[in-house]
């Protein structure tokens, strides 16, 4: 795993630079009754993963993407992210990664350890990993960043439930692995200029979103979703079209 210090540093680059590739997954498994499409199964990962790899294209933890463009190094790397932090992760995602050498960085909500996703009405509930799991994901090389502690919507929270979220479950995630957390990552996606201050005052080194709007920089980091649906010919178009529509990233080499 990225040590602390290669993990923060590109928030200290000030050179605006290409806009990272990094992919947004969730849960990896049974996809037969998934309703807000979260869901890929192992196979359909396995064949993504396949993919980049015989493009000459390797995917890694977003703290290792960040360090390697700050060293000017970034070529061929792109960025995999897990939600949420499901327990299927283990089984599912974690072998593929293996298998294709890859890494990957997994966002989990340390205030619903070993609970499940009770923030989507409509289901089905799927397991989300325990402490155990979590440093079991950690041991093979996975960073472990924060989603939050709850997975609610920061842009609705009041300045005392936005640090909690962001400051007390950094705390908790780093009693958890025994490791710093550089990374963090908005839940639904939803940032603004205020809550992109608090992570950041957090300290963490970057911070995920999926469509920051005019919002820049190292701690809105925009994300490509990757769904059941996307075979070949459309993680091409998703790969070479994320650089025409995205900004130049501020904060990155």
């Amino acid at each position: 795993m990225p040590s602390s210090v290669e993990s923060r540093a590109p928030a200290r680059t000030l050179a605006p630079g290409p806009v990272p590739w990094i992919a947004m997954y969730h849960s990896v498994g049974d996809c037969s009754d998934d309703p807000y499409r979260i869901t890929v199964t192992r196979d359909r990962l396995e064949r993504q993963l396949g993919w980049l790899r015989r493009r000459g294209l390797r995917g890694v933890s977003v703290a290792e993407l960040l360090a390697a463009l700050a060293r000017g190094e970034g070529r061929g790397l792109v960025g995999l992210t897990f939600d949420d932090g499901y327990a299927d992760f283990l089984d599912n995602a974690l072998p593929a990664l293996a298998r294709w050498e890859c890494t990957a960085t997994l966002f989990v909500l340390p205030g619903r350890l070993g609970g499940d996703n009770a923030w989507d009405p409509l289901g089905p509930r799927k397991p989300l990993l325990t402490p155990d799991g979590i440093r079991r994901a950690a041991a093979a090389g996975v960073e472990i960043g924060s989603h939050g502690l709850t997975h609610i919507d920061l842009t609705k929270a009041g300045d005392r439930l936005l640090k909690s979220e962001t400051v007390e479950s950094r705390r908790v995630l780093e009693e958890v692995t025994g490791a710093p957390v550089s990374g963090f990552c908005y839940p639904y996606g939803t940032v603004d200029e205020r809550v992109m201050t608090a992570v950041r005052e957090a300290g963490y080194g970057y911070a995920c979103a999926i469509d920051p709007g005019e919002l820049n920089g190292p701690h809105v980091l925009p994300r490509v979703h990757i769904g059941q649906d996307d075979t070949a010919v459309r993680l091409f178009l998703k790969h070479r079209l994320h650089r025409l529509r995205r900004r130049p990233v501020e904060g990155l080499r």
